[in-house]
């Protein structure tokens, strides 16, 4: 079996995209990113991916984005693949993490579309071609649209799966749902294709994806993992249980821009500090509050815990 062969086996299930926390003085918090990975390890969580969207990646200096890798490689130590975002809207910066990742062992590397250039569908297969070169590790692209002001087309991402052996699937944080059917058309079937919108995990399973890297997993690790499970195993029912049970959580995590919401949550749970890095910022007082009404039907929540 070749190495990309393998890493499609592999890298199935819920990947998830794991926060970077700050301290009260906007340090990053290593010691809480280290608990924080051992607990979605414990729970059931198939993957580990770091420095995506939920992860702040473009509030960090890019000597962070390698310090948070590194800490992640570490903490991870073997025990579940490793999927660190290495994309950036700059192209050497994209060369440079993404060969950061090599070194580390990673199993494969997020490289999300560059973001507000909003490049022709040549260029982004010139970029991605490039990156794809430039290292052996397989490649999982990240498109979403909706914040790259960019959408990566299929057929575009079909001819760099053709022409690039190690680009072995894609992050689709794209809400129409023709569009990541006709991925899979374009790409073929063992294509892996991820789910990045929440409402659409347990459907992109249905067509045949690989997974998901759902932000709602670093609130319920094992519950975004099971519906995989669930999917993997044949228990249909369940995983449509899990699908619609998750929904009120999912919905009011993205009343905001992601991770805000997510942080507050967080927060509230006692997990980590609630703080982001400006231009980033907590909700409104009347959002928390409503974060606050729902989370709590699905976790107990420590009275004591403020996000203010």
């Amino acid at each position: 079996m070749s190495r990309y062969a393998e890493a499609k086996k592999k890298l199935r299930g819920s990947i998830a995209p794991v926060i970077t926390p700050f301290n009260d003085d906007y340090s990053i918090d290593f010691p809480s990113f280290e608990k924080l990975i051992n607990w979605h390890i414990e729970k059931g969580t198939h993957a580990i991916s770091v420095t995506g969207t939920t992860g702040e990646p473009s509030s960090l200096t890019v000597e962070e984005r390698v310090q948070v890798m590194q800490a992640a490689s570490k903490a991870i130590n073997g025990r579940v693949p490793f999927v660190p975002g290495t994309g950036s809207t700059n192209h050497d910066e994209t060369l440079y993490l993404t060969k950061k990742a090599e070194e580390m062992g990673a199993d494969a590397a997020l490289v999300i579309v560059p973001y507000y250039n909003k490049p022709s569908q040549h260029a982004l297969y010139k970029h991605f071609k490039a990156v794809a070169d430039s290292v052996s590790i397989p490649i999982i692209v990240y498109n979403i649209p909706g914040r790259t002001a960019t959408n990566l087309q299929p057929e575009t991402l079909a001819k760099l799966s053709q022409d690039c052996p190690n680009i072995i699937g894609v992050k689709e944080s794209n809400k129409d749902f023709e569009h990541v059917n006709r991925v899979l058309l374009h790409c073929g079937r063992d294509f892996l294709l991820y789910s990045g919108i929440e409402l659409l995990c347990y459907p992109m399973l249905a067509i045949g994806g690989a997974g998901h890297i759902s932000a709602t997993a670093n609130i319920l690790p094992n519950k975004v993992a099971e519906i995989y499970d669930a999917w993997n195993e044949g228990d249909v029912k369940r995983a449509q249980d899990l699908h619609f049970d998750l929904m009120e959580l999912n919905d009011v995590l993205f009343k905001d821009t992601n991770p805000a919401p997510l942080k507050a949550a967080m927060g509230m749970m006692g997990s980590i500090k609630p703080v982001l890095r400006l231009p980033m910022d907590l909700p409104t007082q009347a959002l928390q509050d409503e974060i606050r009404h729902v989370l709590s039907k699905y976790v107990t929540l420590p009275d004591h815990i403020s996000t203010n």
